[in-house]
């Protein structure tokens, strides 16, 4: 991708400003024909938002995204419907044995509405409440484990306990949260089971399965590659092999799984930040620790930007057969109407924000150079997300980011009369995470709390 240099956080206000009218619409449309009770909201057909049973894990963005709302604009009527929903329906989801996706769906919920608290925006009154859901969800996600041969482990996808999906290290932040309340996983005979170990291991262990360094691993072995799913043999713990659910191959790179690793390991490295010294030490030592998760941080975001088009929006898979037809694309901005493949907005918003916190650790750590790359860099994704043709202004539309995929080979996604592969339409996710990275460059902006799952700090 061709990264612009010359942008600022303060060039994104207009825009940003102008994503927030938009959104508030859209919210309240949302609002009406899903209302608490029905299905999870996951991607739009034609413009209108439906549901589409695999795992519930798109609610909390719906409701986590009025939180976002009222947390940039300060209209209460968004806190109501945030906070209302989370008392009223998310309680199954603190208590979900069956799913990964604790930290998409309670810390954007409870977690939003506790941080919010802690930085005295809402009253606390209910903050127990909050931290007894958030200390229950670490819990259960770090129960869903599964032993590798050399005694680690990992938090099984719902696939089942042979399934290590990316997107996890992500979620992982239901695990931290809960740790920094103090809390603990209690197993057999009382025995107290570290959250922040769990953390440490699982993505360890993403990193070392799920992410390639180009060192001959393989023959794919192309530095910051990911695959969608590691396979293990449940008896003895083995890697067996790379597999993917939504990307094109085990061998090519599904885009938003890419960058659900781009935003979870620079996300962790913040919140190593926030642990002492004697903590990490059990679990290798802090520099062994950030080590790893920066190795992982940089080479999936290298790989974002040597394998995006020039505007920061990705093809949904970098192998993709159609993008043989497409020419040069990588030397011009993504065409989300093309014949051939289509693009997927959703990982550019959840790459961005991953791009710019990676850029902001990295500066604060004596590596202003390279952190100013990434940073700017994921000003120029954000740049291009905030307009047109990605931006929806329709106020007829439901989504807010365009141009988003969720499951490309099972043919899930809509394709409209007179186009050849989905375009047009959008996701929970997409347009949960397009808010969030709303969020964090209007903060920055302004000079206001540093925006992250775990609190706000300067």
């Amino acid at each position: 991708m061709k990264i612009d240099d010359g942008l600022s956080p303060a060039d994104l206000l207009p825009a940003i400003a102008r994503l927030w009218e938009a959104s508030a619409a859209k919210i309240e449309s949302i609002e009406q024909t899903c209302p608490p009770g029905s299905p999870s909201p996951v991607f739009t057909v034609a413009g209108r938002y439906t549901a589409r049973g695999w795992t519930e894990w798109t609610q909390g963005f719906q409701y986590g995204s009025a939180i976002l709302q009222f947390d940039a604009t300060g209209d209460e009527r968004f806190l109501t419907i945030g906070r209302d929903a989370t008392v009223n329906v998310m309680a199954g989801h603190v208590s979900h044995i069956g799913v990964h996706d604790h930290g998409f769906n309670n810390v954007s919920t409870y977690g939003n509405l506790w941080r919010l608290a802690g930085e005295g925006r809402i009253g606390a009154e209910d903050r127990n409440f909050h931290e007894l859901a958030l200390k229950i969800t670490g819990a259960v996600q770090a129960a869903r484990w599964q032993s590798t041969q050399d005694g680690t482990g990992y938090i099984y996808s719902f696939n089942g306990p042979q399934s290590l999906f990316v997107d996890t290290i992500r979620s992982c932040r239901a695990l931290a949260v809960s740790h920094l309340l103090g809390h603990a996983l209690m197993g057999e005979h009382d025995e107290r089971i570290s959250l922040l170990g769990r953390i440490v291991e699982h993505a360890r262990n993403t990193a070392r399965f799920n992410i390639w360094y180009g060192t001959g691993r393989d023959f794919y072995d192309v530095r910051g590659r990911t695959a969608h799913e590691s396979l293990f043999n449940v008896n003895d713990g083995h890697y067996r092999a790379p597999s993917s659910q939504q990307g094109y191959s085990p061998f090519s790179t599904w885009t938003r799984g890419l960058a659900w690793a781009m935003l979870g390991y620079p996300e962790q490295l913040e919140f190593l930040d926030t642990v002492a010294d004697d903590e990490l030490e059990a679990f290798g030592g802090r520099a062994e620790i950030t080590a790893m998760m920066l190795d992982a941080a940089t080479a999936t975001c290298d790989f974002y930007l040597e394998h995006t088009p020039a505007d920061g929006i990705p093809y949904w898979d970098t192998g993709a057969p159609g993008l043989a037809h497409l020419g040069d694309y990588l030397g011009r901005p993504a065409d989300p109407y093309n014949a051939h493949e289509p693009v997927d907005s959703s990982a550019a918003a959840i790459g961005a924000q991953g791009l710019l916190r990676l850029g902001r650790y990295l500066t604060a750590n004596g590596r202003a150079e390279d952190g100013r790359k990434y940073w700017q860099a994921g000003l120029t994704v954000a740049n291009t997300l905030f307009a047109e043709p990605y931006l929806s202004t329709d106020p007829a539309h439901q989504g807010l980011i365009l141009h988003s995929v969720y499951h490309r080979p099972n043919g899930w996604d809509h394709v409209a009369d007179g186009q050849r592969v989905p375009n047009g339409e959008s996701s929970m996710w997409g347009d949960y995470h397009a808010r969030e990275l709303a969020l964090y460059l209007q903060r920055v902006a302004r000079d206001e709390p540093y925006y992250t799952f775990f609190g706000g700090t300067r």
